[in-house]
């Protein structure tokens, strides 16, 4: 609460000080600049501390960048492929060609909507099994033409609704985790937002899990937890503690590799530069891995997620 009330404080004085500028003359350009000053210093004393709960909001700000904004700011040449040639269409995840400093690739990501109708349209960003079924016949051929695989991680989880149960949600999240372990061209995984239980980790098995300062990454939701747990959903600020869901305790117990840091006040409030931020790590793990022969791209990815859980945090 004491987050909230200071957020709530620092959104005060910001209004505050657009209002002074608009009706201030030219004479009282160094208080205002006096003002501004004190309100970003409050934002950056915010921002640095932040508990889980609070970036669990951050993460699921609905001005936060998508994986088309990415494609849009750090690939060139996008072509998307639509549909995995059994049942229809999942517009929940977005697959395609692209080139990243001029090489080409695969890009795969979680697609969510930011008004009404664009959230129906992706399902909320929460895919069906067709998606991910689109997904790994992208990523298959990824591999065929030996194309480096980038995927994007967004996603409350995969949708949970009858017609995904029939069509083999389960099989579909449990074929894309062994087929992708098994890939011989590199895989790139980033956290941009929510990355919720089965349904993220279904496009996240990579080489390299990058994660976004202001993501979260978890097996459940902390409201999920909570009604789990105590049968009172009130508490998930308690469950998102517990559940030790933010880039700095993942990267401590060995879940993700690297964090990714975002514009003073999260990726929401400046996406380009959120994307320019991303550019460098991306750039500098691809030249990591590309030269690396297939056979030991494969063992270390093993390795890797044999390795987890084995540093956990009491």
């Amino acid at each position: 609460m004491d987050a909230i009330r200071k957020k709530r404080e620092i959104d005060r004085l910001e209004k505050d000080v657009e209002e002074l500028r608009r009706l201030a003359s030219k004479g009282s350009d160094e208080e205002l600049e006096r003002l501004h000053r004190e309100v970003e210093e409050l934002k950056r004393e915010f921002y640095r501390h932040l508990g889980a709960w609070q970036r669990t909001q951050l993460a699921r700000h609905a001005h936060r960048p998508y994986t088309l904004d990415y494609i849009n700011m750090l690939f060139e040449e996008w072509c998307e492929l639509h549909g995995e040639r059994g049942f229809a269409d999942d517009p929940a995840i977005v697959a395609g060609l692209a080139r990243f400093h001029g090489q080409a690739c695969v890009v795969v990501g979680h697609q969510k909507g930011r008004d009404t109708k664009q959230k129906v349209l992706r399902n909320f960003g929460m895919p069906k099994p067709e998606g991910y079924r689109k997904a790994l016949r992208v990523m298959q051929l990824a591999a065929k033409f030996r194309r480096p695989i980038f995927t994007f991680v967004d996603t409350p989880g995969a949708y949970p609704g009858m017609d995904a149960e029939e069509r083999g949600q389960a099989e579909a999240i449990a074929r894309n985790l062994r087929e992708m372990a098994r890939l011989p061209v590199p895989i790139i995984v980033t956290i941009t937002g929510e990355g919720g239980s089965g349904g993220a980790l279904a496009i996240a098995v990579g080489d390299r899990v990058n994660m976004l300062e202001n993501s979260i990454y978890s097996v459940i939701s902390p409201e999920g937890c909570a009604s789990i747990m105590w049968r009172e959903a009130a508490r998930a600020e308690e469950a998102a503690n517990a559940l030790k869901i933010t880039a700095h305790d993942l990267l401590q117990i060995g879940i993700v590799d690297e964090i990714v840091p975002e514009p003073e006040g999260g990726a929401h409030h400046d996406p380009e530069g959120a994307a320019r931020l991303l550019e460098p790590v991306l750039a500098r793990t691809l030249e990591e891995l590309l030269p690396q022969p297939p056979e030991k791209l494969l063992k270390a990815r093993y390795e890797k997620f044999r390795r987890m859980g084995q540093n956990v945090i009491s």
